[in-house]
């Protein structure tokens, strides 16, 4: 059976833009579309214009919801076969169960009535934080959402929780046709040759030898796999979180890791994948390794 992508829902812009969104990630990989209304009532009324008679009931509202964002898609690509549910749940709750049977899981980055502040909606962070499944949350500048740079950004980490995260990467570069960059970011401790500068240089050599090899072990199995996606290796001295904001700008997608321990329960997101997940360019996509 063919795994759905999932998409939340909810009539906010974030969300339809969401909706623009994996219409093409599914078209682009042949799979079906899954648009899942998730909330309690209260947190919509009013969501439809009054018309001076009694408030429409949670179900005529639910409807029009799920009806408009599957009318969104077809427009978009026909080809693409949609369905709807409505779940009577609170919105990460129900997509977090809808994602262990999707191929990922999409969000916009701000829901209906969240702040106008928030760089990223308590929604979609809960969800990418604790999903079983890749969660793409939407965002990023109109460069970034229109996908035309033809270039998927990996942020490549520990190669114990990022073989998920590679697997992933090479799919999507597969799938669009484009350029995988797989970044691996390195730091040079700041004692090391501080005070004696003419020595330093060896031990720069060396971080920056070890992230060269650690980036081939990652990546050697879905080069295999892959042999014709366009790969660019790349290993840069810094934070990791600043080099794959800064790179975001000239990516249609960025990748990255993301550890989940079975049994845990609170939010299992690291300081890179928040600060992506908040100053992308472009979508961002979470993905687990399950330890």
């Amino acid at each position: 059976m063919t795994l759905p992508l999932v998409v939340g829902v909810d009539g906010s812009d974030a969300s339809l833009l969401a909706v623009d969104w994996a219409v093409d990630e599914a078209a682009r990989r042949d799979v079906p579309l899954l648009l899942v209304y998730a909330s309690l009532w209260e947190r919509y009324e009013g969501a439809l214009p009054s018309t001076g008679q009694e408030p429409p009931s949670e179900q005529v509202l639910a409807e029009h919801i799920v009806a408009s964002a599957a009318e969104r898609a077809e427009r978009r690509d026909a080809g693409v076969k949609v369905s709807t549910d409505i779940v009577p749940a609170e919105a990460a709750d129900a997509l977090l169960r809808a994602g262990n049977n999707a191929l990922a899981l999409v969000t916009g980055a701000r829901g209906r009535g969240e702040l106008q502040g928030l760089l990223l909606g308590s929604v979609g962070l809960a969800v990418a934080a604790r999903a079983n499944c890749p969660v793409i949350v939407v965002r990023g500048d109109k460069a970034g959402l229109a996908g035309t740079h033809e270039r998927i950004l990996l942020g490549a980490g520990d190669p114990a929780a990022g073989g998920e995260a590679v697997r992933f990467a090479f799919q999507e570069a597969a799938a669009r046709g484009c350029t995988l960059d797989a970044v691996r970011a390195w730091r040079c401790p700041a004692h090391e040759g501080a005070d004696h500068p003419a020595l330093a240089e060896e031990p720069t050599h060396r971080h920056e030898d070890q992230a060269s090899a650690q980036l081939d072990e990652l990546l050697r199995d879905a080069v295999a796999e892959h042999p014709d996606v366009r790969l660019r290796r790349t290993t840069v001295e810094g934070p990791a979180r600043r080099i794959l904001v800064d790179r975001s700008a000239a990516a249609d997608l960025v990748i990255i890791g993301a550890r989940r321990r079975q049994g845990h329960f609170g939010l299992q997101l690291g300081r890179v994948s928040h600060v992506l997940l908040h100053h992308a360019r472009c979508p961002v996509a979470v993905v687990p390794q399950l330890m």
